[in-house]
């Protein structure tokens, strides 16, 4: 019972620091802000967390975890490749949508073991599941047979963090999330076949001339 009561307490001090991680970026939330928020002491807090780089990676190691575990749902749930795709495009609307612009940067800068969490993440989780879109896509005719599957996957996860680089699209002149959207866009219609391209407009509900 102590331990499930533990449990719940660290869940729900991550589950804050990661929601203010979200709002401010990384670097901008301090130990006392995450002790503010929950209404608690930056004593009680370090009870739980020795610092914040802790407090980052166990926050970051949980969300990529139920972000891993939504993927695998939704994947499961779907028709074809490429409704695979546009679920997975919904879903990247609701993470884009709550995460700040920084957070790659924050990451990559401050914290270095939880940065590694995300690469391992994309090089072994996403890298795996882009290719396993790939060859079905093949398989149900929807994308062309003469993809090379290893280049076209890697070549979708190196664009993955573009919409995060503010020197190609400064925040204040773009939306994250709209761009995200385009580039996966993109990436779609350029593996699909004829049969592809038919089933992506229906899709989107788009009418085009042969």
């Amino acid at each position: 019972m102590e331990t499930i009561e533990r449990n719940d307490i660290k869940n729900k001090i991550l589950q804050a620091a990661f929601s203010l991680f979200c709002q401010r970026g990384i670097k901008s939330v301090s130990m006392d802000n995450i002790a503010q928020h929950l209404a608690m002491s930056k004593k009680t807090l370090y009870k739980w967390f020795k610092n914040k780089d802790q407090v980052v990676f166990e926050s970051t190691a949980g969300y990529l975890a139920t972000v891993q575990k939504d993927c695998k749902m939704l994947i499961e749930g779907t028709e074809n490749a490429i409704d695979e795709l546009f679920k997975i495009m919904d879903l990247t609307k609701q993470v884009f949508s709550i995460i700040h612009p920084s957070i790659f940067h924050d990451l990559q800068k401050y914290h270095g073991d939880s940065w590694d969490l995300w690469v391992q993440h994309k090089q072994k989780f996403m890298l795996g599941k882009v290719k396993e879109n790939i060859v079905r896509g093949i398989g149900e005719g929807l994308y062309r047979k003469d993809l090379d599957v290893e280049i076209m996957a890697r070549m979708r996860l190196a664009v993955l963090e573009l919409p995060f680089n503010a020197a190609v699209f400064p925040p204040h002149q773009y939306n994250i999330k709209q761009v995200q959207l385009a580039v996966l866009e993109h990436y779609m219609l350029g593996m699909a076949t004829l049969k592809g391209h038919k089933l992506i407009n229906e899709y989107k509900q788009v009418t085009e001339e042969e």
